[in-house]
Formats: structure tokens, C-alpha cells, sequence
């Protein structure tokens, strides 16, 4: 099976973590761009190298579809670890294991601690739970965690385990690259109150959510017909009896909807006619977030509020995969009324930072109508990044008192642009450990004032960026503050050259610009 290109960066990207002594990685890959396939290939290789893995899941459809997709991948085949069925008289190389089965103490003690060579953890965001971790601290393996794209609590979290992120694609590059549907949302002005419910785990309860949305059931359900009469539907529900109800007011509208959930005993029969198209709605209480592909779906209610970015994620992700006529995901967004902007919204699917979220989730109400959040991003990162220049004015001004030589970081960041390093959070090992040393010595060289940077992880990010810069010829900080403060533009895009000979124009001038220069329509390219 041949690999599309960031599936083989990512294979590749495991391995140097793994041959660089960092044995417990992470992969992430947004819902529909082939997990499964990447550490079907990582297996393939360490098998190669003569080393028993081990896939963990812990749900049987996760544990099946892993092992279909491994043999279609790769050939190989596996043993199973699951209730009756045990691995140990296997001469399989490759192991699929219930992590309910493993997790249990007498099961586990069974296997020696030097059994499995590499671990792979499907939907690692569940690897902090006390079962996992049983069974990833009985075995001397290295470890592939593999997810969609989980929100920063998650990654904190996993951070905690993890010592690296191998590899991360995201879901905007693989809309642009044509791996995954584009989304386009749609506000319903539909007002539901959540402030006061109660949280269990940090998120709502499902119980409370089914008893606020009953009542507007019928209203839904309206607002479907006109939106989606025509298009093959997932809705996510809080709780089963409130997918059942919902499934029958759908129906008596003329939709075509089922209901399935954890005691239908024709599951399988329900999602294989919708599939075929004899309904064109499924209705359920949170059951098709994991495990479940159908690429036709184009169109996703969630009518489950949570504040899990990943679990958003996961339901969302039902409906991004590519299929034949199909144009694009629509998503239904409600207006859900709460305390905080904490809730996940269709803005959180594609938006790198709360801040760009939230513009972006203002937007879209204040439209009223379908909009595509990809294009949508970028005129939300251009608010924000005006908002940020408008406070770094401010601060400047309070800083020019202190009169320091050296650049802020915070200056460097917004007048290069990059936002990789504005959005930078410390995660992993020693990206949140305090920088070292030689880190603030080589920003003080560079011109970076290094006390205003809190992690090692930043530290490190600004050093690349600065040393990357250097290669290229282009201005250094001290430059790009200089020439900024005589009012010319865009100064981190000047050569190192040009803006050398423009500082000495202006100091050979009494530190004053040359009146035939105009700071602010000048192109240094035409001076070269």
C-alpha cells in the first residue's frame, strides 16, 4: 500500500525519536487520515527488525479494525489478547490486546516484563487511565502513542508520559492538501442554557444535559428540515433514551433516521443500512466517536456540548473523510449559553488558540449563515494579531522608559509573524523545564532579552528561528527594532545587508531618515 507523503514523514519521524533515546513518543493525526495505516507500517518494521509488538485498544472494534487494516497493509497477521483468547502460544509477531483484559493483575503478571519489544497505544488520549498505565509500566517497550489532534489539557496531560511528540498533522493542512473534506458551519439561533449544570471529570453531565434539551427537541429537529433534509446525518446525544425520542421526532418529519446504542442487538445491520443509504440520520448517545467510518456522512449535530477538544474532535471526525459528490461537512452549531468561553465550537476544530476561537465563533453568530471555518481562520488570526499589536504598543511604550539594548521576545515574535511561536505551548519532557544556561546566553547573543522566557521549550523554538534567519541573510532583532522604531514596515522580511546600509544612511544623517525616504512606502529590494 503505497503512503501519502505525511504518512511516510510521520513513519520516519517515529523512528528518530525512537533512535534518539526518547522511547515514549506521540503521533497525531486528525480523524480520517489513516493512523492505523502509519503504525500498521511502524509494526511492519519493527517486525523486520525481530521485535514482538503489542497494539493496545480498549474497545472491540478498535481491536478488529486494527487488525484487518494491518493484514490489508502489511500481510501480517495477529494474535489476540482478549477474554478467552490468549498470545502466549502464538508464534505471531504482533499482538492485538484489550486493555480491560491485560489491565488485570493476574493476566498481566503471566507475561515477562521483556515480552514486547514496542507498544502501540490506539486513541492514546485515554493513557493516563490507571489500566493503561498498568500495563505500559509492566513492560520494558518503547511506546507509540497515536491520536486525533487532542486539546492543550490533553496534551498536558499526555506530556506527563510522552517524552516527545514525534509527528503532528493538522487538520487545516489536510483540508488544504485535499486529504479531508472541507467544514463549513451553520449558527442556529437556538439559545440552551448550561450555565449551572453541573461537571463530572470536567465536563458536563449527561444526565443534566438530556433534562435541558429535552424540551427543545421538537425545535431541533424543525431546524433540521431546513437545513439537512438532504444530506446523510450523524447527531450526538447525551444520553440513549434522548437519542431514542429524538430519532422518532425525526422520523415523524419525514427523515429516515435510526437510533443505535450499546444494547441494540442489530448494530451492526442499522449502521450497514445507513451506510447503504436506507437512512440518511443516525441518532446516538456519544457511541460512534471511535471505531466507526462511514465517509458518506456530510453533515454532524452535536447536540452533546462537552468542553474535551478531543472528544469533539472524534465526533466531528465522522463526517471529514472524502467521498464521491460529496462537496463539503456541514456542521450544525447551536447557541449554547454558558458562563465561560470554554465550550468547544466548530471554531476549535481548525483554530490554532482560544483567542482565534473565540473571534472566530463571534463571527460566525453575528453571520447567520454557512460559512467555511477554514477561510474563516484567517481573518480571526488577522483580528487577533491586530489585538496583540495593539497591547505590544502599549507595553513597547513601557519598555522605551527601561531603555533596554536588548529586544523583548515578545516584540521578536510579532514582528516576525510566526505563528508557530506565538501559539507555542510547553508540553513534553524538557520543554517545561526553566532554559539552561548557555540558552539565555546564546538569546543574549542574538540580541534576545532571555528573562522574559519561561520554558526551555520556548527557549529552544526562538534559538531555531533566530538561527535559521541568520543562514538565510535576514535582519537580526536589534535591526528590525531599530528600523521599526524610524517607522518602516515589514522590517523581518529586509535582508541583513539591506538593513545594515539603511542604519547607516540614517546614523550617517545625525540618527535622523534621509527626507527624500518615506519609512513607510519604502521597498528595500528596489535599493540592492
Amino acid at each position: 500500500m503505497e503512503l501519502r507523503p505525511y504518512q511516510i514523514e510521520s513513519v520516519e519521524a517515529v523512528f528518530r525519536e525512537w533512535e534518539g533515546g526518547r522511547s515514549k513518543t506521540l503521533l497525531v493525526l486528525p480523524t480520517g487520515c489513516g493512523k492505523t495505516i502509519c503504525f500498521s507500517k511502524i509494526i511492519e518494521e519493527c517486525v523486520k527488525r525481530g521485535e514482538r509488538v503489542l497494539v493496545l485498544a480498549h474497545r472491540g472494534e478498535l481491536l478488529e479494525q486494527a487488525a484487518d487494516k494491518l493484514a490489508t497493509a502489511t500481510g501480517l497477521k495477529c494474535a489476540i489478547e482478549k477474554a478467552q483468547e490468549s498470545c502466549m502460544s502464538s508464534w505471531f509477531r504482533v499482538v492485538v490486546g484489550s486493555v480491560q483484559t491485560l489491565a488485570q493483575p493476574k493476566r498481566l503478571a503471566k507475561f515477562d516484563r521483556n515480552y514486547f519489544q514496542t507498544i502501540i497505544v490506539d486513541e492514546a488520549h485515554h493513557v493516563m487511565s490507571e489500566s493503561y498505565l498498568r500495563i505500559l509500566n509492566h513492560f520494558n517497550a518503547k511506546v507509540l502513542g497515536v491520536t486525533a489532534t487532542p486539546d492543550r489539557t490533553d496534551r498536558k496531560n499526555l506530556g506527563e508520559f510522552f517524552d516527545s511528540l514525534a509527528f503532528e498533522y493538522t487538520l487545516p493542512k489536510a483540508i488544504r492538501e485535499g486529504f479531508l473534506s472541507k467544514i463549513k458551519a451553520q449558527t442556529i439561533p437556538l439559545q440552551l442554557d448550561l450555565r449551572g449544570l453541573s461537571k463530572t471529570s470536567g465536563d458536563y453531565k449527561a444526565e443534566e444535559l438530556g433534562s435541558i434539551l429535552d424540551p427543545y427537541l421538537d425545535q431541533i429537529a424543525d431546524e433540521m428540515l431546513n437545513y439537512c433534509k438532504d444530506r446523510k446525518t450523524v447527531v450526538f446525544l447525551p444520553l440513549v433514551k434522548i437519542s431514542q425520542k429524538f430519532s422518532n421526532l425525526l422520523n415523524a418529519r419525514g427523515f429516515r433516521s435510526c437510533e443505535v446504542n450499546g444494547s441494540s442487538e442489530d448494530r451492526k445491520a442499522l449502521l450497514d443500512d445507513f451506510s447503504a443509504g436506507k437512512y440518511n440520520v443516525i441518532c446516538n448517545s456519544m457511541l460512534l466517536t471511535e471505531g466507526w467510518d462511514c465517509p458518506t456522512v456530510d453533515c454532524v449535530v452535536m447536540l452533546r456540548p462537552t468542553k474535551s477538544r478531543s472528544l469533539y474532535c472524534q465526533a466531528i471526525g465522522r463526517g471529514t473523510r472524502l467521498a464521491p459528490n460529496k462537496t463539503h461537512l456541514l456542521l450544525l452549531d447551536f447557541l449554547w449559553l454558558i458562563n465561560k468561553h470554554e465550550l468547544c465550537r466548530p471554531a476549535h476544530l481548525i483554530a490554532g488558540s482560544d483567542e482565534v476561537a473565540q473571534v472566530m465563533t463571534k463571527k460566525l453568530e453575528e453571520s447567520g449563515e454557512v460559512m467555511d471555518i477554514e477561510g474563516l481562520v484567517e481573518e480571526a488570526e488577522s483580528d487577533v494579531l491586530a489585538q496583540r499589536e495593539e497591547a505590544l504598543a502599549r507595553e513597547l511604550e513601557a519598555m522605551r522608559k527601561k531603555k533596554r539594548q536588548l529586544v523583548d521576545p515578545l516584540q521578536f515574535e510579532m514582528s516576525i509573524q510566526d505563528k508557530d511561536l506565538t501559539s507555542y505551548v510547553p508540553t513534553f519532557g524538557y520543554e517545561i523545564q526553566p532554559m539552561t544556561k548557555n540558552q539565555k546566553d546564546a538569546l543574549e547573543k542574538y540580541g534576545i532579552y532571555a528573562d522574559d522566557i519561561d520554558s526551555a521549550g520556548k527557549a529552544s523554538m526562538i534559538l531555531d528561528k533566530l538561527a535559521k534567519r541568520s543562514a538565510a541573510g535576514l535582519t537580526t532583532p536589534r535591526q528590525i527594532r531599530l528600523l521599526e522604531q524610524y517607522g518602516f514596515f515589514h522590517v523581518s522580511e529586509w535582508a541583513f545587508d539591506a538593513a545594515n546600509k539603511m542604519i547607516k544612511i540614517i546614523a550617517a544623517n545625525g540618527w535622523r531618515v534621509p527626507s527624500h525616504i518615506s519609512p513607510n512606502t519604502y521597498n528595500w529590494k528596489g535599493t540592492m
